[in-house]
């Protein structure tokens, strides 16, 4: 099993990248300071890795926030990942949050992506409504509606740990490629025991044996907050 790390990966014959980001300690650490209904622990699992993969993304010092506001019994998750890998989030929830897909958790209501750069004087925020069945759905129509960016999201989690998996398409891939289509392809036959389980190198070869692949040296990640839960909760939604 990987440790607390963000690793990025890229097809060496057409313009398709990837991450692969595992959060073991940090997430536990997450935990230890909130009880967290079963019901709402995956969800917000699966935030703290996708804002951990949005910041890599960021071109400058900075921090991106990701929150998720509904009507449903999950009415707030909101996660936030540095620039140097260091995560923290929340969720709330009314009393009668239980199993369910995400869009019975939520509701109806807004996903927002909050690019803070230090490069620039106003945050850059996206909002796209949920309308997916899961959160890597609605991450997808973000990047598709705001960044034009063909991106997918796996993610698998559980009290212990949390593992995602991004595949993006670049501007520049050619698109008369069918590379696209057969990369995502192989990723849907990822299993939660291999994303949680096998070595990065390793899970790559089992899914894309077939291609070469430039694997970058992996960036740790840590939880870093020592605010109380209300002043917390004020910085994240700020």
């Amino acid at each position: 099993m990987e440790g607390d790390s963000l690793q990025r990966f890229a097809f060496e014959a057409f313009a398709v990248r990837g991450q692969l980001v595992h959060l073991n300690a940090s997430w536990r650490a997450v935990l230890e300071r909130h009880e967290y209904p079963p019901a709402v622990q995956p969800v917000l699992a699966q935030a703290l890795a996708a804002s951990v993969m949005l910041s890599s993304m960021l071109k400058s010092d900075g921090r991106v926030t990701l929150q998720v506001q509904g009507d449903g019994p999950l009415n707030l998750l909101v996660a936030q990942c540095t620039h140097q890998l260091q995560v923290r989030g929340l969720a709330r929830w009314q009393a009668d949050v239980s199993q369910g897909d995400f869009h019975e958790q939520v509701g109806d209501g807004r996903l927002a992506i909050t690019v803070h750069n230090e490069a620039r004087p106003e945050p850059y925020q996206g909002i796209v409504p949920l309308d997916g069945v899961t959160l890597g759905h609605c991450l997808e129509s973000y990047f598709s509606a705001s960044e034009q960016l063909a991106t997918r999201f796996w993610f698998f989690a559980n009290q212990d740990s949390v593992s995602g998996l991004l595949l993006q398409r670049m501007p520049e891939a050619d698109p008369d490629s069918d590379d696209w289509q057969r990369v995502q392809l192989m990723a849907e036959t990822i299993s939660r025991q291999e994303l949680s389980t096998l070595s990065n190198r390793a899970l790559l070869k089992r899914l894309f044996n077939e291609d070469d692949i430039r694997v970058f040296e992996p960036g740790p990640i840590s939880f870093r907050c020592s605010c109380n839960t209300k002043r917390i909760e004020s910085m994240l939604r700020a």
